[in-house]
């Protein structure tokens, strides 16, 4: 589903009581309401580049967005991006505000396409995954990072993603590379126990009815796992909080790993990304608890 598919009643009510106007909600209720996010948010506070190769294949390319001020050279966290869409869809452009939003807080931010749905499955798109974390490993302390402080996040389908580049071993291994060198990751509203398949575009990304358990994220908690930050929206409509947000937590912490979890109401599906957006950063403590995480300080409390 691309971005801003729907709003819910509630949020249009809200986006007028806040006074952000009729029309701008009737955008972000349509398929152009990344652009409007995109356009509101301000370009003074990072530099960057964009369409930067990772891999070979057209789709490798990623965006980079470093901040202005606040940082000290070579200390700063950096967070690789995984954006959503059902797998079959998704371009990092339209996440310049999950970008811009990670910039302003002093955090580089790494927003990478990937190979989609019918042209791979999901081997495919998680070894594209894993070659944008590995790019970002290396070239951290290049970007005035520091490769001890990188975090990989995900919403929707990405949160998917970046579950199993921190999870399961399989894709890092043929890079050289370990979950263990992730400072912790981050899913919003991602679906990480969703067998049997009944999308029939997912169907297609999992090669379902063979689709293994190994498949699922749920399927490799562990001790060893890095610190984990989950979010979602208690009355999502597309990925059920209860069975993967929770369902998740609940078997890492059993495992022995560290996971913060938030379940918010009053946001859906789509918002939990929306709300990292600066104008719309009331509709949920989505990006100050993000920016906590990532800086290891102590999370916001919960309302």
């Amino acid at each position: 589903m691309p971005i801003f598919s729907k709003l819910s009643t509630p949020v249009n009510r809200r986006l007028g009581l806040m006074g952000i106007g009729s029309a701008i909600a009737t955008l972000l209720s349509g398929c152009s309401g990344a652009q409007v996010l995109n356009h509101l948010v301000a370009r003074d506070s990072y530099h960057g580049s964009t369409g930067l190769p990772y891999g070979p294949d057209p789709r490798h390319l990623l965006d980079v967005y470093q901040p202005n001020t606040g940082t000290v050279p070579g200390n700063a966290p950096v967070v690789l991006f995984l954006y959503g869409g059902n797998w079959t869809s998704g371009e990092r452009a339209e996440y310049r505000f999950v970008g811009e939003a990670l910039a302003a807080n002093g955090i580089i931010a790494v927003v990478a396409d990937y190979r989609l749905s019918p042209h791979v499955q999901y081997d495919g798109f998680l070894s594209d995954c894993a070659l944008a974390l590995q790019w970002t490993l290396s070239h951290a302390a290049s970007l005035g990072g520091d490769p001890a402080r990188v975090m990989v996040m995900g919403h929707s389908a990405g949160a998917y993603n970046a579950s199993m580049l921190a999870l399961d071993r399989r894709w890092l291994a043929p890079l050289g590379l370990t979950p263990n060198r992730l400072a912790g990751w981050i899913g919003l509203a991602g679906p990480y126990d969703f067998l049997p398949i009944r999308d029939p575009e997912v169907q297609v990304a999992f090669g379902w009815p063979q689709t293994p358990a190994s498949s699922q994220p749920i399927f490799y908690a562990n001790a060893k796992a890095p610190r984990t930050l989950l979010l979602a929206a208690r009355n999502d409509a597309v990925v059920d909080a209860q069975r993967n947000t929770v369902g998740l937590a609940n078997r890492l912490r059993a495992a022995g790993t560290e996971v913060d979890m938030r379940i918010f109401d009053n946001i859906g599906h789509v918002t939990t990304v929306a709300a990292l957006a600066r104008p719309l950063d009331w509709l949920a403590p989505i990006l100050p608890i993000v920016v906590a995480f990532v800086r290891g300080e102590s999370l916001p409390k919960a309302d």
